[in-house]
């Protein structure tokens, strides 16, 4: 038997036994809501019922300016991205992928280099050493010019719902010869991406 609704003001809307043998038990929450159908649009579950490990939301950022630095200290490399959580509880999963080259007036020639991500002010990932990237310019280059990819991956615990920003710092391993590390460039960027994971 179906079980037929009738609207405030006119319609209604008919529950209607499935068509099968034995019965069927539809248990409703006991908390007030909106019933969600596959057959409507602009619907969508709140953040807080996903399950952990859901990706609540997704911020890219590029940097394309080249930046050149001959510290052995760590200093920004121009590459950022910021996101605002939803939830105190929840982390941020930060992929980086840092472009890099190294340049040096004289060759054969070996350099490292560290990169850290830091969260505001706060260092959240630092390498053990400086050496966590190398690189080599061989003999017969009188000025050398090697590039790399720098793959860089953390889960982080902001604990905040404020908007928050993080970025990169490098700094090479050593300030031996004339060596200098330069990030990104007009047609190599470096890229950031953080996405916010439910906990």
């Amino acid at each position: 038997m179906s079980i037929v609704l009738q609207g405030s003001t006119s319609g209604s809307v008919t529950l209607q036994e499935p068509a099968v043998a034995g019965s069927t038990v539809l248990t409703l929450p006991a908390v007030s809501g909106t019933v969600l159908t596959t057959g409507s649009s602009g619907q969508s579950i709140p953040k807080a019922a996903l399950p952990t490990g859901s990706v609540l939301q997704v911020v890219y950022g590029s940097y394309t300016t080249e930046v050149s630095s001959t510290s052995t200290s760590y200093v920004d490399t121009g590459l950022s991205a910021t996101i605002t959580p939803s939830s105190s509880s929840s982390k941020i999963l930060v992929l980086v992928n840092q472009y890099a080259y190294m340049w040096d007036t004289s060759s054969p020639v070996a350099v490292s280099i560290g990169l850290q991500i830091v969260r505001g002010s706060t260092v959240v990932f630092t390498p053990a050493t400086k050496e966590q990237f190398y690189f080599y310019v061989p003999s017969g280059i009188s000025r050398g010019d090697v590039a790399t990819n720098l793959p860089l991956q953390y889960l982080d615990s902001p604990a905040t719902t404020s908007s928050t920003t993080y970025k990169t710092q490098g700094a090479l391993a050593s300030s031996a010869g004339n060596q200098s590390v330069l990030y990104q460039g007009s047609s190599n960027p470096s890229t950031i991406t953080l996405m916010e994971i439910a906990a």
